[in-house]
């Protein structure tokens, strides 16, 4: 279903998680629950996956994850106060000890001089620990692989996550 890259990444992430007594969540926008879902196609992923959001518009990021509505206006949906928001309100709103969240912009359509498609903010919280973040441009690719690229990047961010 998923390039076997991801697959790979997906059963480690699982493995380690797993190994560690971690439970994960995802807050996703951009990718629409595709983290989740190249989790969830691994057998055992439920032995560390505690939930998924799909937080697809600014009013889903308040009422899911508590992204106020202020920082979402003040800093646009895209943008790292908003990831290090939705990944925080994903541990506080599940019982998972690590999230990761991705807000960003896959295209065709929907990209600015500011924020071109391919923008994509990633970032993990890890109960008790600071929150990470990472700013990619995954610039001149179609939609999918933008999702793509941003899965791959929300999966090992949380390898690392779960590594610390």
């Amino acid at each position: 279903m998923f390039p076997i890259e991801i697959e790979t990444l997906a059963r480690l992430l699982i493995d380690e998680a797993r190994e560690k007594k971690l439970r994960l969540a995802t807050v996703e926008s951009c990718t629409g629950g595709l983290v989740a879902g190249s989790i969830c196609a691994i057998s055992g992923a439920s032995d560390v996956f505690e939930r998924g959001f799909v937080t697809y518009t600014n009013r889903a990021k308040s009422e899911m994850v508590g992204v106020p509505g202020d920082l979402i206006a003040d800093n646009g949906a895209v943008s790292e106060p908003v990831a290090r928001m939705m990944a925080e309100g994903g541990v506080a709103n599940s019982n998972a000890h690590v999230a990761v969240a991705i807000t960003g912009i896959a295209g065709p359509g929907g990209g600015t001089p500011m924020k071109p498609v391919g923008t994509v903010h990633f970032a993990v919280a890890r109960a008790n620990r600071s929150v990470a973040h990472r700013h990619e441009h995954f610039e001149g690719l179609p939609r999918e692989a933008v999702q793509l690229a941003a899965i791959r990047t929300a999966l090992e961010m949380l390898r690392e996550a779960v590594a610390d």
